[in-house]
């Protein structure tokens, strides 16, 4: 536990410090630095001061170099000899900068971590707990502008007895800019890698706090990919004006249909027909609002958002390092919004500022906004390849799990596992939860691989973890819906039992695979899939868990688009470099009778039936139906990549010239999604009883049986009628009697061409028999016809 903040006397810091203020691998701002030693900041505290010399910027980059300086000889050094770290640029006879600030300094406080506006000036804390050295990098404005890191860089060692209460170092700087200022941290400590230990003092570390980053401003600028981030704030700015009549949706979570997306990916593509200055930014979102409305949904999963280097596979040469990460599983920092999401390079104020539009905009349309959030594991990779920006250089073996041998464990699959259960750590994710829901105002959190966070600090998993009881109970984020991907990469699978304190929902793969397994036609499936569309009662009626904690989909991310799923047997993920190491082996796909792209016109007709099979089964199942970006047209990933989202290409999802079958896929995909808003029968707050549902079938142990049919009740006779066919021959049934002068009236049947797939009105159907296609489904809602009209009553 953390303690509050002491007032200490002053005393004047004489140790000196001469390093590098970036590494070859880690950063690529090489200006040079000297250090001033016994130099004081004028009128308080005597602290020690180190400049960083200026140099000139080119026309098309914001970084440093030293054009006028006098020529240093390079090297480079191995500051833990033979272990693999990072390579570390160090310059010699370096020109001396006679310039001093003339801030004023203060002890400062150690709450609230990050950056803070106090009565006396600015105030920067940070964590660590086996530091030994801890030195405040700043970067001041240059003529008001952000658009260049070629400034002085002032460096202020932080006196252990003057600046530290407990665990937390702590400085006030009286006259510090309001806004437009860099900054970091160097720090350095114990140098024993046995015990966990990897501070490094040569690398300018970002704050865990930092609200916004400042790094390139353009994403994928290849010439920008060495570029150093570093935090910055913003205290000049107005409070955000969301609105007098802003309201949040609210949306009962019964009642949501989820659309998980990528920002950028979301109108990257010229085909999206919007300036390019904001294709692929939170702007761009905006504007593509009427088509989500249209779409039908009613909250968006948005990938990734957190500060993250979509460069990171091309600092150094490896297999992937023609690749450029566009899911953003990777992050640097909890707190601040991707700023290479702004439109027009416009820098972290304007990407906070813009991310507060798209979501102001999309509660406006009535759509919730449900982060996609990554606290299993970060940037920093492992020690072979390293790649240090801040948890590892602060406090090692705070922030990760290790081993009793001092190594990184590895649960995420990423390298590095973060350590989520202790108590500094796991604070660290309430306080970046929160953060969002205040500031941003967001809806609900899906976390990724979230047994990690079900771990103890060894690794061990918990059964009642900390934090998962922590993020259930927070009065702030009490309105938010939270998800859970309920497995690792260290095989803890918690479908159906992950810690829940009746409040988190899950991601069911369970769900996804059987109906895979059933739509491709395997046998003994019938009564799984009877059991995911009816509620997964065999999973979550458990306690006071509900069916909407069953977050239902067939298809996500990190695998095959729905196109791909009927259409290859097997990953083509050739050009990712990953030897076809990556993804799942078992995406219970299949192709239809050809691999890949074909101009077979039957092969083309049961893919486009397959996918609304997928479609129409998802959207009628109780829980919570969530569906990926572009599925509704049908498309393919380029490269049916199944990676960890670094492809080098960008996802294409055609919202200018849609060819005609893809326009009958949207408009499919829309009336069944409309379909399932206005009968409440597919949403149940409770978990189906026997008057709730009728099963056609008296033969559930016929292995061989690949035919199921059920009846959803409705209390005022609207019964639905639905049937599921994947088998490769018609399947003739007998439709059960219809409620009281009422009729079955076919709504879908997924056999058909657009438009008769779906008519909302309903054809009504002659006979009691219906013939059901191969591998097809059927929809038919008992109505009154022309011969049977309502009862009026008058009056």
């Amino acid at each position: 536990m953390l303690h509050q903040p002491l007032l200490c006397g002053s005393r004047a810091a004489t140790t000196a410090h001469s390093t590098l203020f970036a590494s070859s691998l880690s950063g690529g701002i090489n200006a040079s630095r000297t250090s001033f030693a016994g130099n004081s900041f004028p009128g308080h505290f005597g602290l020690k001061l180190n400049t960083q010399a200026s140099g000139s910027k080119s026309n098309k980059t914001r970084g440093v170099f030293n054009e006028g300086r006098n020529s240093g000889k390079l090297r480079t050094s191995n500051v833990h000899g033979a272990r693999a770290t990072e390579g570390v640029t160090e310059e010699e006879a370096l020109q001396v900068i006679e310039s001093r600030p003339s801030w004023k300094t203060f002890p400062g406080q150690a709450f609230p971590l990050g950056v803070s506006e106090v009565d006396n000036g600015i105030n920067f804390a940070i964590f660590s707990q086996n530091a030994t050295a801890v030195t405040l990098c700043l970067v001041p404005p240059e003529s008001g502008s952000m658009d260049a890191l070629d400034g002085s860089m002032i460096e202020l060692a932080l006196d252990p007895r003057l600046n530290k209460t407990g665990d937390v170092w702590h400085i006030c700087i009286e006259d510090l800019p309001r806004s437009n200022v860099l900054y970091g941290y160097r720090i350095d400590g114990p140098q024993d890698w046995g015990k966990g230990h990897r501070f490094d003092s040569n690398i300018v570390l970002v704050d865990p706090y930092a609200k916004l980053i400042e790094g390139r401003r353009y994403f994928g600028d290849i010439s920008m990919k060495l570029f150093k981030f570093l935090g910055t704030y913003d205290f000049d700015s107005l409070p955000f004006d969301w609105g007098e009549n802003y309201k949040l949706p609210n949306i009962p979570e019964k009642d949501l249909v989820i659309y998980e997306m990528n920002v950028r990916a979301f109108t990257s593509d010229e085909s999206s027909g919007l300036e390019n200055n904001i294709r692929g930014s939170y702007l761009g979102v905006i504007e593509k609002i009427p088509h989500l409305l249209e779409l039908g949904i009613n909250a968006v999963e948005l990938l990734p958002v957190f500060e993250f280097d979509e460069l990171e596979f091309q600092r150094r040469p490896n297999p992937r390092d023609h690749m450029i990460n566009t899911w953003g599983y990777s992050t640097i920092n909890f707190f601040s919004p991707m700023s290479r999401y702004a439109s027009a390079g416009g820098g972290p104020v304007n990407a906070s500022r813009e991310f507060k539009l798209m979501v102001k905009a999309l509660h406006s349309a009535g759509i919730e906004v449900i982060l996609d959030v990554v606290y299993n594991h970060t940037n920093e990779a492992d020690d072979p390849n390293p790649y240090t920006t801040s948890f590892r250089g602060i406090d090692n073996k705070v922030y990760y799990m290790l081993d009793n041998d001092g190594q990184l464990l590895n649960y995420s699959g990423c390298g590095n596992t973060l350590n989520c259960n202790h108590p500094v750590v796991m604070e660290l994710i309430l306080d970046s939860l929160r953060h969002w829901v205040t500031e941003y105002h967001v809806d609900g959190f899906r976390f990724d691989l979230a047994s990690v966070l079900c771990r103890g600090t060894d690794g061990s998993p918990l059964n009642a973890p900390p934090l998962i009881r922590a993020i259930a109970k927070d009065a702030v984020l009490s309105r938010c819906k939270i998800i859970a991907e309920p497995w690792d990469c260290g095989g803890l699978y918690l479908v159906g039992s992950f810690p829940n304190w009746d409040r988190w929902a899950e991601w069911n793969g369970k769900y996804r695979d059987d109906l895979r397994k059933f739509f491709k036609g395997d046998a003994g499936m019938k009564g799984s899939f009877a059991t995911r569309v009816a509620g997964s009662s065999d999973l979550y009626k458990v306690n006071n868990r509900r069916p909407y904690h069953s977050i239902n989909f067939v298809i996500a991310h990190d695998g095959f688009t729905l196109y791909d799923l009927v259409s290859y047997n097997c990953k083509h993920n050739e050009a990712n470099g990953e030897g076809g190491m990556d993804g799942s082996n078992d995406n219970f796909s299949w192709n239809c009778g050809f691999e890949g792209e074909t101009d077979d016109a039957s092969i083309k007709a049961l893919r486009s039936r397959q996918m609304k099979n997928f479609h129409l089964a998802l959207m009628i199942s109780q829980g919570t139906p969530m569906m990926l970006m572009g599925d509704e047209y049908g498309h393919t990933r380029y490269g049916n990549n199944n990676s960890y989202g670094h492809d080098s290409s960008i996802n294409n999802f055609l919202w200018g010239q849609l060819d005609a079958r893809k326009n009958d896929h949207f408009r499919f995909f829309s009336k069944v999604i409309e379909y399932r808003h206005a009968h409440k029968v597919f949403s149940h707050e409770n978990f189906l009883s026997k008057t709730d549902i009728t099963w056609h079938e008296h033969n559930w142990d016929n292995y061989e049986s690949k035919f199921l049919a059920f009846t959803l009740h409705d209390n005022n006779g609207g019964d639905i009628y639905l049937a599921f066919n994947a088998h490769d021959f018609f399947v003739e049934v007998m439709l059960p009697t219809p409620p009281t002068k009422r009729s079955w009236f076919r709504v879908v049947d997924t056999n058909l061409v657009s438009p008769d797939d779906f008519n909302l009105d309903g054809l009504p159907c002659k006979g009691n028999t219906y013939n059901i296609a191969p591998y097809s489904s059927i929809l038919l809602e008992a109505k009154f016809s022309l011969e049977n009209p309502p009862l009026t009553i008058v009056q």
